[in-house]
């Protein structure tokens, strides 16, 4: 028994029972719309429209009714208001994100800035407590006996010092413990605020791929990989030309598996634009 010999009741009941218990949606009407005139003529029916008008926007399933124009129209007119709506959500959260992202990044040039200036400030503490240790050693070496050589420079070096030597040196201590306390707490920030900024970019990657992308063209990878089953096409063409005899059939075999390779990749690369 042939499709075209179902009458028309039957065909309303099965596209009935689909609507009603939401195993048809609106894509599978359209679908099976574009299949002959006769199943266009009975899917555009108004009562399984207002099934999934109500199903789908029920809030406007008042106004709808008020309205003599086709469920069918009225339901394009909410779907594409509902989904411009989604759209400018979408677009808004991606904006948010994009500015939290900016935050971060901020963030972690103020913390990298202030890392710079307590290293440059613990090399230089350092270096002068280095400094005022040796001015320290010269002194105490003054006290012993020792070559007039060497006593000269000590001499010179204890002399140029004009700063309390015992009373700097502490400062300095307390100093370069304060400067590697602040390194460490800025380096814990920055590890928790880049920890942050890396969540906050890979939420803003998967926002990207949002379910809308339905509402896009086709991306480029799919682009890509059609181009690459075209390159294969031609490959094999090219060394179906070249190939002795003995192996040909070898080759025509494996040439016609090829097409349901293609039609497989096609049908997911459809699968997945929709």
């Amino acid at each position: 028994m042939s499709a075209n010999e179902i009458p028309d009741e039957l065909w309303r009941k099965i596209l009935e029972i689909g609507v009603k218990s939401s195993a048809f949606s609106y894509k599978d009407l359209c679908c099976i719309s574009i299949t002959s005139r006769r199943l266009r003529r009975l899917s555009s029916d108004d009562c399984f429209w207002d099934l999934l008008l109500f199903h789908d926007f029920p809030t406007h399933i008042i106004s709808a009714s008020s309205s003599q124009s086709p469920t069918k129209f009225i339901y394009k007119t909410r779907f594409e208001r509902d989904k411009e709506r989604k759209l400018a959500a979408h677009r808004r959260a991606l904006l948010r994100k994009e500015s939290e992202i900016s935050e971060w990044r901020r963030r972690i040039r103020e913390l990298e800035s202030r890392l710079s200036e307590e290293a440059d400030r613990l090399q230089s503490a350092s270096l002068e407590f280095s400094n005022l240790h040796k001015v320290r050693q010269a002194s105490v070496a003054l006290k012993v006996w020792q070559p007039e050589v060497v006593r000269g420079r000590q001499k010179q070096l204890v002399e140029q010092n004009a700063v309390p030597v015992e009373g700097r040196l502490r400062a300095l201590e307390m100093e370069i413990k304060l400067c590697k306390q602040q390194i460490m707490g800025v380096n814990r920030q920055l590890r928790e605020v880049k920890h942050r900024f890396d969540i906050a970019i890979k939420e803003l990657e998967s926002m990207k791929y949002h379910p809308l992308r339905d509402y896009k063209p086709i991306r480029s990878g799919d682009q890509g990989s059609t181009s690459k089953t075209k390159k294969l096409k031609t490959s094999i063409n090219y060394s179906g030309d070249q190939v002795s005899n003995s192996k040909r059939k070898k080759l025509k075999t494996s040439i016609n598996s090829v097409p349901a390779i293609h039609r497989n990749e096609d049908k997911l690369l459809h699968s997945e634009s929709e």
